[in-house]
Protein backbone atom coordinates (compact mmCIF):
# COMPACT_ATOMS: atom_id res chain seq x y z
CA UNK A 1 0.00 0.00 0.00
CA UNK A 2 1.17 3.66 -0.87
CA UNK A 3 2.06 6.14 1.68
CA UNK A 4 -1.32 7.86 3.20
CA UNK A 5 -0.85 11.54 3.12
CA UNK A 6 -1.58 13.12 6.25
CA UNK A 7 -3.10 16.30 7.63
CA UNK A 8 -2.10 18.02 10.84
CA UNK A 9 -5.46 18.09 12.98
CA UNK A 10 -4.46 19.54 16.76
CA UNK A 11 -1.57 17.43 18.18
CA UNK A 12 -2.36 14.36 15.59
CA UNK A 13 -2.20 13.35 12.22
CA UNK A 14 -4.99 11.51 9.79
CA UNK A 15 -4.79 10.65 6.37
CA UNK A 16 -6.28 13.53 3.88
CA UNK A 17 -9.31 12.48 2.60
CA UNK A 18 -10.62 13.41 -0.63
CA UNK A 19 -14.55 13.11 -1.19
CA UNK A 20 -15.64 12.09 -4.79
CA UNK A 21 -19.17 12.75 -5.67
CA UNK A 22 -21.09 12.12 -8.64
CA UNK A 23 -24.17 10.14 -9.65
CA UNK A 24 -24.69 6.06 -9.65
CA UNK A 25 -25.94 6.68 -13.28
CA UNK A 26 -23.17 7.99 -15.41
CA UNK A 27 -21.76 7.93 -18.89
CA UNK A 28 -18.66 6.64 -19.93
CA UNK A 29 -16.27 9.59 -19.87
CA UNK A 30 -17.72 10.65 -16.45
CA UNK A 31 -16.64 6.93 -15.42
CA UNK A 32 -13.09 7.24 -16.85
CA UNK A 33 -12.66 10.82 -15.13
CA UNK A 34 -13.83 9.20 -12.02
CA UNK A 35 -11.30 6.20 -12.44
CA UNK A 36 -8.44 8.14 -13.20
CA UNK A 37 -9.72 10.25 -10.17
CA UNK A 38 -9.04 7.59 -7.77
CA UNK A 39 -6.05 6.35 -9.29
CA UNK A 40 -4.65 9.39 -8.49
CA UNK A 41 -5.93 10.31 -5.09
CA UNK A 42 -4.10 6.75 -4.35
CA UNK A 43 -1.21 7.86 -6.31
CA UNK A 44 -0.87 10.71 -3.57
CA UNK A 45 -1.25 8.59 -0.58
CA UNK A 46 -4.93 10.06 -0.02
CA UNK A 47 -7.58 7.99 1.48
CA UNK A 48 -10.33 7.96 -1.02
CA UNK A 49 -14.35 8.19 0.32
CA UNK A 50 -17.69 8.29 -1.48
CA UNK A 51 -21.12 7.42 -1.56
CA UNK A 52 -19.61 3.42 -1.86
CA UNK A 53 -22.34 1.98 -4.22
CA UNK A 54 -21.52 -0.25 -6.99
CA UNK A 55 -22.32 2.16 -9.46
CA UNK A 56 -21.50 4.94 -11.32
CA UNK A 57 -19.04 7.42 -10.18
CA UNK A 58 -19.08 5.67 -6.97
CA UNK A 59 -17.80 2.67 -8.68
CA UNK A 60 -15.60 3.76 -11.04
CA UNK A 61 -13.82 6.21 -8.31
CA UNK A 62 -13.07 3.26 -5.71
CA UNK A 63 -11.94 0.82 -8.20
CA UNK A 64 -9.70 3.60 -9.76
CA UNK A 65 -8.03 3.91 -6.28
CA UNK A 66 -8.26 0.37 -5.61
CA UNK A 67 -6.23 -0.75 -8.06
CA UNK A 68 -3.58 1.51 -7.48
CA UNK A 69 -3.34 0.58 -3.84
CA UNK A 70 -5.44 3.25 -2.15
CA UNK A 71 -7.70 3.51 1.08
CA UNK A 72 -11.09 3.52 -0.28
CA UNK A 73 -14.34 4.45 2.07
CA UNK A 74 -17.65 4.11 1.28
CA UNK A 75 -20.83 5.96 2.99
CA UNK A 76 -23.42 3.75 1.80
CA UNK A 77 -27.15 4.77 2.15
CA UNK A 78 -28.62 1.32 3.41
CA UNK A 79 -28.51 -0.46 6.46
CA UNK A 80 -26.45 -3.48 4.76
CA UNK A 81 -23.40 -3.45 2.16
CA UNK A 82 -25.46 -5.17 -0.14
CA UNK A 83 -24.89 -2.65 -2.48
CA UNK A 84 -21.75 -1.65 -1.88
CA UNK A 85 -18.70 -1.63 -4.68
CA UNK A 86 -16.06 -4.40 -4.78
CA UNK A 87 -13.56 -1.87 -4.41
CA UNK A 88 -15.03 0.04 -0.99
CA UNK A 89 -12.46 -1.73 1.38
CA UNK A 90 -13.98 0.36 4.38
CA UNK A 91 -18.22 -0.02 4.01
CA UNK A 92 -19.98 2.33 6.04
CA UNK A 93 -23.58 1.02 6.26
CA UNK A 94 -25.93 3.98 7.45
CA UNK A 95 -29.39 3.29 6.88
CA UNK A 96 -29.91 7.05 6.41
CA UNK A 97 -30.95 7.31 2.64
CA UNK A 98 -29.88 10.66 1.33
CA UNK A 99 -29.24 12.18 4.42
CA UNK A 100 -25.70 10.02 4.12
CA UNK A 101 -24.75 12.77 1.81
CA UNK A 102 -24.02 15.27 4.82
CA UNK A 103 -21.63 12.21 6.42
CA UNK A 104 -19.63 12.14 2.88
CA UNK A 105 -18.97 15.80 2.85
CA UNK A 106 -18.69 16.44 6.13
CA UNK A 107 -16.04 13.79 6.70
CA UNK A 108 -13.84 14.89 3.59
CA UNK A 109 -11.27 17.56 3.80
CA UNK A 110 -12.17 18.77 0.23
CA UNK A 111 -14.91 17.48 -2.57
CA UNK A 112 -14.33 16.45 -5.78
CA UNK A 113 -17.80 16.33 -7.48
CA UNK A 114 -18.40 14.38 -10.99
CA UNK A 115 -21.31 14.90 -12.94
CA UNK A 116 -24.32 13.66 -11.04
CA UNK A 117 -28.16 14.73 -10.00
CA UNK A 118 -29.78 16.34 -7.21
CA UNK A 119 -27.53 14.15 -4.89
CA UNK A 120 -24.76 15.31 -6.18
CA UNK A 121 -25.80 18.87 -5.87
CA UNK A 122 -27.02 18.63 -2.26
CA UNK A 123 -23.46 17.59 -1.70
CA UNK A 124 -22.10 20.65 -3.06
CA UNK A 125 -24.20 22.51 -1.45
CA UNK A 126 -23.72 21.18 1.80
CA UNK A 127 -20.03 20.76 1.46
CA UNK A 128 -20.09 24.94 0.75
CA UNK A 129 -22.52 25.45 3.74
CA UNK A 130 -19.87 23.69 5.59
CA UNK A 131 -16.50 25.91 4.47
CA UNK A 132 -15.05 22.72 2.53
CA UNK A 133 -13.68 23.55 -0.62
CA UNK A 134 -15.33 21.92 -4.02
CA UNK A 135 -13.70 21.28 -7.30
CA UNK A 136 -16.62 20.75 -9.86
CA UNK A 137 -15.12 18.31 -13.32
CA UNK A 138 -17.10 18.39 -16.48
CA UNK A 139 -19.32 21.16 -15.21
CA UNK A 140 -19.94 24.54 -13.88
CA UNK A 141 -21.72 24.93 -10.69
CA UNK A 142 -20.96 28.56 -10.46
CA UNK A 143 -24.39 29.53 -12.00
CA UNK A 144 -26.31 27.53 -8.87
CA UNK A 145 -23.51 28.82 -6.16
CA UNK A 146 -21.32 31.06 -7.05
CA UNK A 147 -21.91 34.01 -5.22
CA UNK A 148 -19.60 35.95 -3.26
CA UNK A 149 -20.17 33.53 0.02
CA UNK A 150 -18.75 30.92 -2.20
CA UNK A 151 -16.91 31.50 -4.72
CA UNK A 152 -13.80 31.64 -3.03
CA UNK A 153 -14.26 27.89 -2.29
CA UNK A 154 -15.93 26.52 -5.63
CA UNK A 155 -13.43 25.40 -8.33
CA UNK A 156 -13.71 24.19 -11.97
CA UNK A 157 -11.76 21.72 -13.43
CA UNK A 158 -11.16 19.92 -16.95
CA UNK A 159 -9.86 17.09 -16.13
CA UNK A 160 -8.76 14.68 -12.96
CA UNK A 161 -5.09 15.83 -13.01
CA UNK A 162 -6.50 19.34 -12.59
CA UNK A 163 -8.67 18.81 -10.09
CA UNK A 164 -5.70 17.42 -8.21
CA UNK A 165 -3.33 20.17 -9.17
CA UNK A 166 -5.81 22.49 -7.34
CA UNK A 167 -6.24 20.22 -4.16
CA UNK A 168 -2.18 20.54 -4.19
CA UNK A 169 -2.16 23.91 -4.74
CA UNK A 170 -5.09 24.88 -2.43
CA UNK A 171 -3.95 22.46 0.52
CA UNK A 172 -0.26 22.73 -0.02
CA UNK A 173 0.28 19.17 0.78
CA UNK A 174 4.16 18.09 0.81
CA UNK A 175 6.24 14.71 0.98
CA UNK A 176 6.75 15.72 4.74
CA UNK A 177 3.20 15.02 5.30
CA UNK A 178 3.39 11.68 4.58
CA UNK A 179 2.57 8.93 7.17
CA UNK A 180 2.14 5.10 7.28
CA UNK A 181 -1.03 3.12 8.02
CA UNK A 182 0.19 0.68 10.41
Amino acid sequence: MPAIRSVATGTSKRPFIVGVMGGAQADEAAMRTAYRLGELIAGRGWVLLNGGRNAGVMDASARGAAEHGGLTIGILPDATPDQASAYVRVPICTGMGSARNSINVLSSDVVVACPGGAGTLSEIALALKHGKSVITIGYDARPCFGNDDYAHRLFEAASAEEAVAIIEKRFSLTEEESIRLG
